[in-house]
């Protein structure tokens, strides 16, 4: 019997320690996976799955750090009981062994997908609402206008290779190249 964790962190910026934290106690192992929640492929968390056995434990700090959704949470809740392991959710003290905590489970979940659904929501329509007021969004760019300009200018004329100016600007030969169609077409 063994008491196992899932972490998983959305990005390498993101900071795990508050998942190690909370399950380095609980858990026998822990098992980090960076990659969004909505990737196809899960290889650490299908791994990890593959390898539970009867009367070991699934503990997961948080219910979104898992399942994609409300019925990705619950299929997976029911193929781990029907193989005899248990699944906890450790901040919310969770364990789906109980009918209780099965349906707490369920409610979490839904409200889970509920608040990321409503995130998503909320993000496009600030993004939007800022495109209408003409901020612009994203990287800044690596090259001003002057030297878009002046760039161009070389080109045209021929006094300058698309290598020797992408290097004088300290940029990649493909994001000057980039810069320039979008520019000048």
């Amino acid at each position: 019997m063994r008491t196992i964790g899932y972490l998983r962190i959305s990005t390498q910026e993101q900071c795990p320690d508050r998942q190690i934290d909370g399950l380095a106690a609980l858990c026998d192992e822990l098992h980090l996976e960076t990659l969004s929640a909505v990737s196809a492929k899960r290889p650490i968390f299908e791994r990890v799955i593959s390898e539970l056995t009867a009367g070991d434990t699934l503990i997961v700090w948080d219910l979104d750090r898992a399942f994609r959704s409300t019925l990705d949470a619950i299929t997976q809740a029911e193929r781990l009981r029907a193989r005899g392991i248990e699944f906890k959710i450790a901040n919310l003290q969770v364990d789906t062994a109980t009918p209780g905590g099965m349906l707490v489970y369920t409610v979490m979940s839904a409200c889970a997908e509920f608040e990321r659904r409503v995130l998503i929501q909320r993000t496009k329509e600030g993004l939007a609402a800022a495109r209408l007021r003409g901020k612009r969004l994203g990287r800044p760019p690596a090259l001003t206008d002057d030297q878009l300009q002046a760039a161009y200018e070389k080109l045209q004329s021929g006094s300058g290779t698309l290598r020797a100016l992408a290097n004088e600007y300290g940029v990649a030969r493909w994001t000057l190249s980039r810069a320039l169609k979008r520019r000048f077409g």
